[in-house]
């Protein structure tokens, strides 16, 4: 189990580095080309289903936040909880964790037996709000978060208004000050 333990690591690390960028010029091709530049599907989704790797990818993108992570693992509970133990989680007494962030790699974990759709922005956006102020006080994290929750919740409402018109057009006629009446 520790040789598991120890190459999990030692390929959790290396790919931090090798996934690396550098502000020098490192680059001996052209002296005038640009760094790069990071995209917004620049890190992993690992062992989610399609939708689930759809919505992560859709949330993340539209929190913006200003470190991502690198690696994000939907992992079965016996594995987070394994992982909970391996990199020491602190979480007081009486209360659980269903998504948790390791900072020195940049890699979310989250239950995949535990999360429910409509709460994983909810706490994505916490996990993410621990990685753009790189650091581990929940307070902090929180701070961070509540900028990311309000972008989720301004989608969520352009959204909703956006399929109402779909779906009733003939209401926002109405609604908008036209003079159109039903016979």
């Amino acid at each position: 189990m520790k040789l598991a333990v120890r190459t999990v690591l030692f390929f959790l690390g290396f790919a931090q580095f090798s996934w690396g960028q550098t502000s020098g010029s490192a680059n001996s091709f052209s002296s005038n080309s640009s760094a790069f530049t990071t995209s917004l599907n620049s890190y992993v989704v690992f062992g989610a289903s399609p939708q689930q790797e759809a919505l992560v990818r859709a949330q993340i993108q539209i929190m913006q936040p200003a470190v991502l992570p690198l690696r994000v693992f939907f992992v079965p509970h016996w594995k987070y909880v394994d992982n909970t133990r391996i990199f020491h989680l602190h979480v007081p007494t009486g209360y659980t964790s269903a998504v948790f962030t390791h900072l020195p790699s940049r890699t979310v974990f989250i239950d995949a037996d535990r999360y429910i759709d409509d709460s994983l922005g909810y706490w994505l956006a916490h996990e993410l709000g621990h990685l753009s102020t790189s650091s581990p006080r929940e307070d902090d994290a929180e701070k961070a978060a509540h900028e990311y929750r309000k972008r989720l919740r301004q989608a969520r409402v352009e959204t909703r208004s956006r399929v109402a018109l779909r779906f009733n057009p003939g209401d926002h006629a109405a609604t908008s000050g036209s003079s159109a009446t039903r016979k």
